[in-house]
């Protein structure tokens, strides 16, 4: 007989069954917790993976920082380029704002020539209507150009003030970095995963399509569209900048050069102009000293005439007649005593008599008309000194202002008298 009984043995064997299951999902929960559960440095890990992802985005973002000022430089380089465009701009049209005042001068000193100079316009004058006509076009179109260089530095001022904007938002985070430029270059070679490029001077300011090559380094989560928009922003101007500097270097070459020829045709037209006046004048001169010639001449002749007649007439009483000066002498009256002998001798004296006075009313006539014709010269000699005296004075005052070191008055289209000259103008 059987100390223990069936049941009592399989009830152990049962709780020793149950034990076993239990000790093995125990085991099986031990190897799952050692897998899955999280390790004792877990705090010390994530404080480390945190600093590892906001360093990489700081430095990202110092690199963008650093492209921005890159991009702000050169706005800002470009604004002091197309400042200088703009004070050359200013500078030429200034020239020709004193050209044409230059102009509008010399026209109005050549209204102090006699009416007789001016009633018909010379050669001089259309000359002075072209240069005006021309100086007035080349205004107009530099006044365009430099409203469009305005508008241009406006629109960088923007662009700049933009990225001013972006680069003060971006670099909220770069407190805590180094703002090395070495350090944001090595970080731009690690993140291209070459080796790390040369430091450069950094205030060297980089052309756009280097900027725009340089900006494809930067994630996409740094780079925000507002640092996009600017970018593009600046892009966009900086080149249109340089095609307007382009123009106004250009529109100011053509400016000096139509400018200078046209100055030196006008100054060409008063040279010839003064050489004619005063060739002509000369020749006038020379025909005045025939006309007072030929005015003593004729009254020298008018004299003889009058003393030809006295001798013709004879003496004015006749108590002062000679014997053989009278028609009734004895030689006469002898000869007259057979009829048919009348001598025509007094008929002579009365014939001639008439053609010297005729004679000398021709000669008067002609000596009025010469002394009128020298009267005329001369008038003519003075209005022809008058004008080449006020030609020279333009001509020297457009010479002594072609430099255009001279400051414009405030009316400066009032002119009382003709500027001073070294010499006679008539000579």
């Amino acid at each position: 007989m059987s100390v223990v009984t069936e049941k009592w043995k399989e009830s152990s064997i049962h709780e020793i069954g149950l034990a076993q299951n239990v000790i093995a999902r125990a085991e099986n929960g031990l190897a799952a917790g050692r897998s899955a559960d999280p390790l004792p440095f877990l705090r010390d890990v994530c404080v480390k993976e945190s600093n590892d992802r906001i360093h990489a985005y700081v430095r990202a973002t110092r690199n963008l920082v650093l492209k921005l000022r890159k991009w702000f430089i050169a706005t800002n380089e470009e604004m002091k380029s197309l400042n200088r465009s703009k004070e050359a701009l200013e500078k030429a049209l200034e020239h020709e704002r004193k050209d044409i005042d230059l102009n509008y001068e010399s026209a109005q000193l050549r209204e102090q020539r006699t009416s007789k100079e001016k009633q018909e316009p010379d050669g001089v004058n259309e000359l002075l209507s072209k240069e005006l006509t021309r100086l007035s076009t080349l205004k107009r179109s530099l006044e365009s150009q430099l409203r469009k260089v305005q508008q241009q530095l406006q629109v960088l001022g923007v662009a700049r003030g933009r990225l001013a904007a972006v680069i003060q938002e971006r670099s909220r985070v770069t407190d805590l970095i180094c703002h090395s430029l070495a350090s944001s270059v090595r970080y731009g070679s690690v993140l291209r995963q070459g080796p790390i490029a040369p430091r450069k001077k950094a205030h060297s300011a980089p052309t756009p399509f280097a900027l725009k090559a340089e900006s494809h380094d930067i994630p996409e989560g740094v780079m925000t569209p507002e640092a996009f928009q600017a970018i593009a922003m600046a892009t966009e101007n900086i080149a249109k900048s340089e095609a307007i500097r382009q123009e106004v270097v250009s529109a100011i070459s053509r400016t000096q050069v139509t400018q200078g020829s046209t100055h030196n045709a006008v100054n060409q037209g008063f040279s010839q102009k003064i050489a004619m006046t005063l060739t002509l004048q000369q020749h006038l001169q020379v025909s005045n000293g025939e006309t007072n010639l030929t005015a003593h001449k004729c009254q020298r002749y008018y004299d003889l005439q009058e003393k030809a007649q006295g001798y013709a007439m004879g003496p004015v009483a006749s108590s002062d007649l000679t014997t053989r000066e009278r028609l009734d002498r004895p030689l006469v009256q002898v000869y007259q005593r057979h009829p048919g002998t009348d001598l025509p001798e007094a008929l002579h004296v009365i014939d001639a008599a008439g053609t010297y006075v005729e004679s000398m009313q021709q000669t008067m006539k002609n000596l009025q008309l010469l002394k009128l014709a020298g009267s005329r010269l001369r008038d003519d000699i003075a209005d022809k000194k008058i004008a080449a005296g006020v030609d020279k004075s333009v001509l020297q005052l457009r010479r002594r202002k072609a430099n255009h070191r001279w400051v414009m008055d405030s009316q400066p289209h009032k002119i009382t008298s003709l500027p001073k000259s070294s010499g006679d103008g008539g000579n």
